[in-house]
């Protein structure tokens, strides 16, 4: 084999081995070109599938919605309570019931209800503590009580609605805007801000009604626990005379327990 010969095939040999043993990374069109990096060509693009994804989700939370109108719902007003006052027996329940006047619902409660007899306080004082009339006396006070902060509940109610209606109306009137201002991201979380704090003014002024509410149950169970408990103490009574005065028909030893008054 010539010399040259050998020459060529001993470099192919060393050639060949420098390039199975060679690294990823390889140049392009010869020595000193650019050099292709599999590993980092993978990353990279790794990094423009995670932008890309950003990108588009930052376009899509301030993209329009276009068909807001459909969730539109609308705000029952309140009309304001028309008394009748023949007599002036109601004069104030009016107001009382639509604005927030405490003064007003006081007079008024006082007004359209029973007035107790000058003679009363002289014929309680001689009662004693949970007897029938001293308990009645308190339920008609815990009623004085309540009744009129009922009264004021509901006006207070019916005037904040009047007074809530434009800035409700603005709210509904920016969540159903198309425009630029009103779909940017920070805009919808001030609308969404706004919408909860008109939801928790709402509930507070819904919590006065129900504590009203449960006001005027306590009153109306301390009638019924009274009137079943004046039953049970006539019963009880009734059986005490039958035991102690006879009863019995003429010309009877037995005393007849059995008798109803």
């Amino acid at each position: 084999m010539p010399l040259q010969l050998k020459k060529h095939r001993k470099w192919l040999i060393v050639g060949t081995a420098l390039l199975l043993t060679a690294p990823p990374s390889f140049a392009l069109f010869g020595m000193g070109d650019i050099v292709f990096d599999p590993q980092s060509y993978a990353s990279l693009v790794q990094q423009l599938t995670m932008i890309r994804n950003q990108y588009n989700m930052l376009k899509n939370n301030v993209a329009h919605f276009s068909f807001k109108q459909q969730w539109k719902t609308t705000l029952h007003t309140l009309e304001n309570v028309n008394v009748a006052n023949m007599f002036g027996e109601t004069a104030g329940i009016k107001i009382a019931l639509n604005s927030n006047s405490p003064s007003t619902s006081a007079t008024a409660w006082k007004t359209a209800t029973v007035t107790m007899n000058s003679g009363t306080s002289s014929y309680l004082r001689g009662q004693s503590l949970g007897s029938a009339r001293i308990s009645q006396l308190a339920m008609v006070e815990t009623s004085d009580s309540i009744s009129p902060d009922c009264l004021t509940a509901v006006g207070q109610y019916r005037t904040n609605r009047t007074e809530n209606a434009t800035a409700n109306s603005s709210l509904v009137s920016s969540q159903f805007d198309t425009s630029d201002g009103a779909n940017s991201e920070v805009q919808q979380l001030n609308l969404l801000n706004a919408s909860e704090a008109q939801k928790l003014s709402e509930m507070q002024a819904q919590g006065a009604l129900h504590t009203c509410l449960a006001g005027q149950m306590t009153v109306a169970n301390m009638e019924r626990r009274n009137a079943a408990v004046e039953d049970l103490n006539t019963a009880v009574f009734v059986q005490q005379q039958r035991a102690t005065n006879d009863v019995s028909a003429a010309s009877e030893s037995n005393t007849w327990q059995t008798y109803l008054p």
